[in-house]
């Protein structure tokens, strides 16, 4: 049911189309413009510098981030009512990025390249990565809300969210940027536009730019599964 909407965000997003910020939330009307999310090309503790491209003998394509002092796990309720924290996924590569529903280009389009990074995998290790959507709008993000957002990209994707004070907590830990911005009588969410990666035992090792492809992704989850640096668990 959303498929025209999917495609048409990832077209917004490459072409920076922006849209009506007055329309009505349906949900039929998930892609429709709302204001936009801002792509942050940093995350803190100095870590991007020297770190891009095939930083280290891991060769990540995405921001090494392995050894931040940062990130280090989360205590959520996912939109089934399940607690969930980092150690949950343990054994698994953890795809995390924080967005809401009313996204309009920036949280589609990542989680459209997320779903092409599972049929790159192929089933085997798609089965090892977890994709998860952590909202940094709880204000809006119901549960049902979040479980037909997810059903719309990839049924073994799930959502996260807590209270607002949680929320913040959980985005202060990770050095994730977020801020309500008024639109007429609504408001859209301004955020960082970064998806993390953390190996089986629960370390953060890769921040995700927005602009980089599916098969950059792919290839750094492969890397993680594959066992690259291991390093001690401490999964929270």
């Amino acid at each position: 049911m959303f498929s025209n909407w999917l495609s048409a965000g990832a077209q917004r997003a490459a072409m920076g189309l922006s849209g009506d910020a007055s329309a009505p939330l349906s949900r039929r009307s998930f892609g429709q413009r709302l204001g936009g999310a801002l792509v942050l090309p940093w995350v803190g503790g100095g870590v991007l510098s020297g770190c891009e491209g095939d930083a280290g003998p891991a060769a990540f394509k995405g921001i090494d981030l392995t050894g931040a002092p940062y990130g280090q796990g989360f205590d959520l309720i996912d939109m089934n009512g399940q607690p969930r924290r980092l150690a949950s996924f343990s054994g698994q590569v953890v795809m995390l990025f924080f967005g809401f529903v009313q996204c309009p280009d920036v949280c589609p389009t990542a989680l459209n390249r997320a779903v092409q990074v599972m049929q790159l995998l192929g089933r085997e290790q798609a089965a090892r990565l977890q994709v998860l959507f952590l909202t940094v709008d709880p204000e809006r993000d119901t549960p049902e809300l979040l479980r037909d957002y997810m059903a719309a990209f990839d049924p073994r994707f799930l959502a996260l969210r807590g209270t607002a004070e949680q929320t913040r907590q959980t985005a202060d830990a990770f050095k994730v940027f977020y801020k309500k911005v008024p639109t007429g009588s609504s408001y859209t969410m301004d955020h960082t536009a970064l998806s993390y990666l953390f190996d089986p035992q629960g370390h953060l090792r890769v921040a995700l730019r927005h602009e980089q492809t599916a098969d950059d992704c792919a290839h750094d989850v492969r890397l993680l599964l594959g066992g690259t640096r291991p390093m001690p668990a401490h999964p929270t």
